[in-house]
């Protein structure tokens, strides 16, 4: 899963899972149609599923739900189908009511409707730029198999043991020395107590491929009790190394999702310089309070630096750091597990039980 930081940006295994929602809707279409009549009556009726006082709902309407869902099983077609038909109905009463009452006239919803319909015809464009990138062939699939060991070959589950600690600005590097100095996880959490400093701890079991990948080279050369420090925007994580047990992928198992991954960065690419191309050809004036960057105000209630927004650098959000070199925290070897499946993400209690002694 890989996006900016993982191996895919859709799914956190390497499988790649069959969608049927076109099932369902072949499915509830020929219920419709497999009834007697003429020829024409027939046709007419198999668009239409269900008619709400002069309005009517079409097989359509329920294949584009369907087509929507993801991870339906064939099984569930049938009752997945009548299910939204359902749905779709008490939408259209409301609909038919809000256009009684001119709801859909007031000056809010205009707006999300045309905010929507911005933004589904934006989407559509993209969507067809990125249409033109052509799939990788599988000599490039295996170039980056190769090179990526730590996320297939040598794929390891990592248990950690986090803590939060709320804490100035003024305090991060007093915290950072004092987790350099500590001997241990528990000494470095009896420094906290006594300092008063608020925390709290967790565990966790990561697989490689739902770490940030800029940092999973560093990660994967850690030792048992190493710590990562990082800032946080109330105070500072440290991020201790429990355990880890080893469950490689074989290049046939990670073919697909390494394939849709360079597919999707493929396409990202062509967007990213069709909309360059854009910018570059047309005019645009900022003018008013945006003529020198977003005014002030909006830039404290939305919490962000006005040279840095929010939309066009989404990848790089607070969590996903890279760390500084571990710090040199000692601790006996966490318990391994025995090896759970590929997909494994759930946190392995014996692996985390002797570091979580030291958050109590």
């Amino acid at each position: 899963m890989i996006s900016g930081t993982s191996l895919t940006a859709e799914n956190r295994s390497f499988s790649v899972r069959a969608l049927w929602p076109l099932a369902g809707a072949v499915f509830f279409a020929a219920l419709l149609t497999g009834c007697g009549g003429s020829e024409t009556k027939d046709k007419a009726a198999s668009q239409t599923a269900a008619k709400v006082n002069k309005e009517e709902i079409t097989v359509h309407q329920i294949n584009n739900v369907l087509q929507q869902q993801r991870g339906l099983k064939p099984e569930m077609a049938a009752s997945a189908s009548v299910q939204v038909l359902e749905r779709l109905i008490d939408q259209e009463l409301a609909i038919q009511k809000a256009q009684e009452q001119k709801i859909d006239r007031d000056p809010k919803v205009v707006q999300q409707m045309e905010s929507a319909r911005r933004e589904i015809i934006s989407r559509a464009y993209i969507d067809k730029v990125g249409s033109g990138a052509p799939k990788p062939t599988p000599a490039e699939i295996k170039a980056y198999y190769d090179s990526k060991p730590n996320l297939f070959s040598d794929r390891k589950i990592y248990s950690f043991q986090e803590l939060i600690i709320d804490s100035d600005p003024n305090q991060v590097q007093v915290l950072r020395d004092a987790l350099t100095a500590a001997k241990d996880v528990n000494a470095f959490v009896g420094y906290l107590k006594a300092n008063n400093f608020k925390f709290g701890g967790n565990q966790s079991s990561r697989a490689a491929e739902q770490l940030p990948l800029s940092s999973l080279d560093e990660i994967a050369k850690m030792k048992n009790g190493q710590a990562l420090f990082s800032v946080t925007p109330k105070g500072v994580q440290v991020t201790v190394l429990a355990g880890t047990r080893g469950q490689p992928v074989d290049e046939v198992r990670a073919q697909p999702a390494i394939e849709q991954f360079l597919l999707n960065e493929r396409k990202r690419k062509l967007v990213e310089d069709d909309l360059k191309a854009l910018r570059k050809s047309a005019k645009i004036e900022y003018v008013g309070d945006y003529a020198n960057g977003a005014p002030k105000s909006l830039d404290e209630k939305l919490n962000v630096s006005p040279s840095r927004s929010p939309l066009v650098d989404a990848s790089a959000s607070a969590g996903e750091y890279v760390p500084p070199p571990p710090a040199p925290l000692a601790s006996a070897p966490a318990e391994t597990a025995p090896a759970e499946p590929f997909t494994a993400s759930s946190p392995s209690g014996k692996a985390l039980q002797q570091g979580l002694k030291g958050f109590k």
